[in-house]
């Protein structure tokens, strides 16, 4: 016996997306800067920046473009629709982070021996400009961070931008004042390594999400207790958790229920009781819960824990 309830299936994601748009816009124009900043220039930390920025970029556009598939509606043959492509967006902005991270630094080892002259008025001058827009889009994307796993991807990415612009301006000033050339690749080097926590990050929470673990912040043993605590509940078995997409958690648990409890047809109460018992204490809106009687476990197939 299960419960069976219509939640809608608007992401977290889909939720901010007009933030995220307004952010990639403020991405791309700081990527066409940078990049002709650089180039003129001859900063490579502008270059590293700007090839940052626009995996930013795309990893920002592809979490839009997964939003718009999640909100597809389910079917047969995929019984939660598309909203596991948010996931899939994450892992692939995730190994982008990764590939860029590599290029920097191996970009940086090739120059240390060479460093070309920079003109350091214009890198200071579009570093200023890069680290006014990346401040921006991070007030833009700090309310919905700690909702969506892609929104925090992007607000993560956006972070790095801002740090990365920041150490371009201090080496624009070292190079300016001193005449250290190698300022800009250390940058560059410090940009690179910067991406490596955001990227592993990333990459381990859409690892627990596509394994199926349990949601981060929930306790099952909890939520055992509390559905033991239902009037009419003897035992629970068989209780997972796991992420369907950013926001769109899910349980389902093996229920065993008193015979006072069958014999006066009650289960449509117990089952009111534990939605609104998990949905309260735990913030769990989709739950399937099959209600058994007591002796019935022996009966489950050997799968069943």
């Amino acid at each position: 016996m299960s419960t069976g309830h219509d939640h809608g299936h608007g992401t977290a994601t889909g939720q901010h997306r007009r933030r995220l748009v307004a952010v990639l816009v403020l991405t791309l124009g700081v990527v066409g800067i940078e990049v002709v900043g650089g180039l003129l220039s001859g900063s490579l930390a502008l270059l590293a920046d700007a090839g940052h920025m626009l995996t930013d970029a795309t990893g920002v556009a592809v979490a839009l473009v997964a939003s718009t598939l999640a909100t597809r509606p389910a079917t047969n043959e995929r019984t939660y629709g598309l909203q596991r492509a948010e996931i899939l967006a994450a892992l692939a902005n995730g190994l982008l982070l990764g590939g860029l991270a590599v290029w920097v630094v191996v970009e940086a080892v090739g120059r240390w021996a060479d460093p070309p002259e920079v003109a350091t008025g214009l890198m200071i001058a579009v570093a200023a400009v890069g680290a006014v827009a990346n401040l921006a889009s991070l007030l833009l994307l700090r309310g919905g961070q700690r909702e969506s796993l892609n929104v925090r991807g992007a607000y993560l990415e956006v972070l790095g931008d801002l740090v990365g612009s920041a150490a371009v301006l201090v080496a624009g000033v070292v190079v300016a004042t001193t005449g250290y050339v190698r300022a800009d690749v250390i940058a560059s080097v410090a940009i690179g390594l910067l991406i490596v926590p955001r990227a592993w990050s990333l990459l381990r929470e859409v690892v627990d999400v596509l394994l199926e673990a349990t949601p981060r912040g929930l306790d099952l043993d909890e939520v055992r207790d509390h559905i033991r605590a239902v009037p009419g509940v003897v035992d629970v078995h068989d209780l997972h958790a796991w992420t369907i997409t950013s926001g769109v958690a899910a349980l389902s648990a093996h229920v065993v229920v008193d015979e006072a409890c069958i014999d006066r047809r009650r289960p449509g109460e117990v089952l009111d009781a534990l939605d609104a018992c998990l949905g309260e204490h735990f913030a769990m809106e989709h739950c399937t819960f099959q209600l058994e009687p007591v002796g019935h476990r022996p009966h489950e197939g050997a799968h069943h824990d």
